[in-house]
């Protein structure tokens, strides 16, 4: 029995913000939503998924920024990330619910959102739309932020953490 492989390239689904612009831009055209999140996917666990899940069906189109080395290093601190961005954003790419998945160098989402200009920005149910520097620019081209359900238990510093200790 011949087992099929797939082999999953990183320019299938995993480019800069600009390139997913252009294919992104003719698509809302013809009235899809298109929905963006962010974050570091150091580790992928289920409350990613979930996540993910969560925020793509907020909308048609499910574009995902993820945070660079050295902005997760900034945001979590010099032993983070565990996975390199490459790594991280291939994974999340490769993901059914995700259309695609792009590097971002800065600590928050702004400056992609001012590019994207998305109908609605996901987060977890660990922050307020008020609390976020993001809701401002989302909120400024006519989007909105969708605070979506946290799944309680999960958490990369926590694998981590169950890790070391073994």
């Amino acid at each position: 029995m011949k087992i099929k492989t797939m082999k999953i390239t990183v320019s299938q689904k995993a480019m800069d913000v600009h390139e997913v612009r252009k294919i992104v831009a003719p698509l809302r055209k013809t009235g899809k939503t298109l929905v963006t999140t962010n974050g570091c996917f150091d580790l992928l666990h289920a409350g990613h998924i979930n996540y993910l899940h969560d925020a793509a069906m907020e909308g048609d189109l499910l574009v995902v920024g993820i945070n660079s080395d050295e902005s997760v290093s900034r945001l979590k601190g010099p032993s983070r990330p565990i996975q390199k961005e490459h790594d991280r954003v291939l994974l999340v790419a490769a993901l059914k619910v995700v259309d695609y998945a792009f590097i971002f160098p800065e600590d928050d989402p702004c400056a992609f959102l001012e590019i994207l200009q998305p109908d609605i920005h996901v987060k977890g149910g660990d922050y307020r739309p008020e609390g976020l520097p993001e809701t401002e620019v989302v909120e400024k081209h006519g989007g909105r932020v969708v605070i979506v359900p946290f799944a309680h238990g999960y958490s990369t510093s926590l694998l981590i953490d169950r890790v070391r200790s073994k």
